[in-house]
């Protein structure tokens, strides 16, 4: 029997105006989301810039006392202490990648905002650089919940956390285990390193993966330094973290735009680590905590099948949007303007309700 949300269920779809010229919309009729709010891209330049300007650059200790330097945005509209909601991105990527888009939009919805850059990315602190170290990762976002905490503009029994992408995939366990989440969205989410590594990455690419990290492993032993493989290539046959075309796009065209310190590399060991980490695997302990699950019906790196598995295992109170496009198609255009209201409404209802 079908999945009641794969696509070979069409039947328990309706269409979306916003994505009326697109084809038709997959977003599951007893979880719709409508957003109340007029789209991000209609604010002006103005308000973008005020925005910018009541942002402030901050920094905390991660785990293992490493700094990790990142972005507050004061809840607008309010003077007394507000919800928080704590935002960290994906694989390989900084948090001028579109992170502060929605943090704009949580804090004019009278949210408080902290968006920081993982542990060896960015403008935070960590060695060695370009590695990720899921575990880490996901501690560190722990301690950014608790350094929100100790802010006088946050109130710190009202806490919101959103990932996308690997992140998607660590606020699951960070929601499943700390219980002051009081709400929760995992956007596009990474759900388990065996089974995306099988479904995502070709297969004549793996035997090459593994050579590299042998490889790697032995020079490290000897006092080397890591061996570091592409996020993502032009070249379709060629060996990358991400060998989907709309990747290469993305990444390419965010990093000129917006994130030139981005780099288009990770160590080799990271991918070992990423392989060998499962946060789906928590779902169902996330109850009581209300979780949105947002997801792509064509997304080619955290496959959608393995996010609908996961959902399924997800306990109540939960709710999925599940939208036509790829990986990367909700960080701008329509598909931010309508995902980031929904996410917004989520965390209104649950933290501000």
């Amino acid at each position: 029997m079908a999945h009641p949300y794969h696509p070979a269920a069409r039947s328990f779809y309706e269409p979306s105006q916003a994505f009326a010229d697109s084809g038709p919309d997959t977003t599951t009729r007893e979880c719709r989301i409508t957003p109340s709010a007029p789209p991000h891209d209609r604010r002006t330049i103005a308000s973008e810039s005020e925005d910018h300007m009541n942002r402030e650059d901050i920094e905390f200790k991660g785990e293992g006392g490493v700094t990790l330097r990142g972005w507050f945005y004061p809840a607008r509209n309010t003077s007394t202490p507000a919800p928080v909601v704590v935002l960290a991105h994906g694989l390989s990527c900084v948090k001028e990648m579109h992170l502060d888009d929605y943090a704009v939009v949580f804090s004019e919805a009278g949210l408080n905002v902290l968006a920081y850059d993982h542990r060896n990315f960015g403008d935070s602190e960590g060695t060695p650089r370009q590695e990720v170290d899921p575990v880490l990762q996901y501690r560190d976002f722990r301690n950014a919940i608790t350094y929100a905490t100790t802010r006088p503009e946050v109130d710190a029994s009202k806490i919101g956390i959103w990932g996308s992408s690997f992140s998607g995939g660590h606020v699951l366990m960070v929601a499943a285990i700390d219980k002051r989440v009081k709400a929760v969205v995992s956007q596009v989410p990474f759900i388990t390193g065996p089974r995306t590594l099988s479904r995502a990455i070709r297969p004549d690419f793996i035997p090459v993966f593994r050579a590299i990290q042998e490889g790697d492993r032995l020079n490290r032993f000897t006092g080397g330094e890591p061996a570091l493989v592409p996020v993502v290539s032009a070249d379709p046959t060629a060996q990358a973290v991400m060998p989907a075309a709309d990747a290469y796009e993305w990444f390419s065209k965010t990093s000129a735009d917006r994130a030139p310190n981005w780099k288009n590399e990770l160590t080799a060991r990271s991918m070992e680590m990423v392989t060998e980490y499962a946060p789906g695997t928590f779902i169902s302990r996330i109850a009581p905590t209300p979780l949105l699950m947002i997801v792509a019906d064509n997304d080619r790196v955290a496959p959608f099948e393995l996010a609908l598995d996961a959902y399924e295992e997800a306990r109540e109170p939960k709710q999925i949007i599940v939208k036509q496009g790829g990986h990367f198609d909700f960080y701008s255009g329509p598909g931010f303007d309508e995902l980031s209201a929904a996410a917004r409404d989520h965390f209104v209802k649950h933290l501000r309700g």
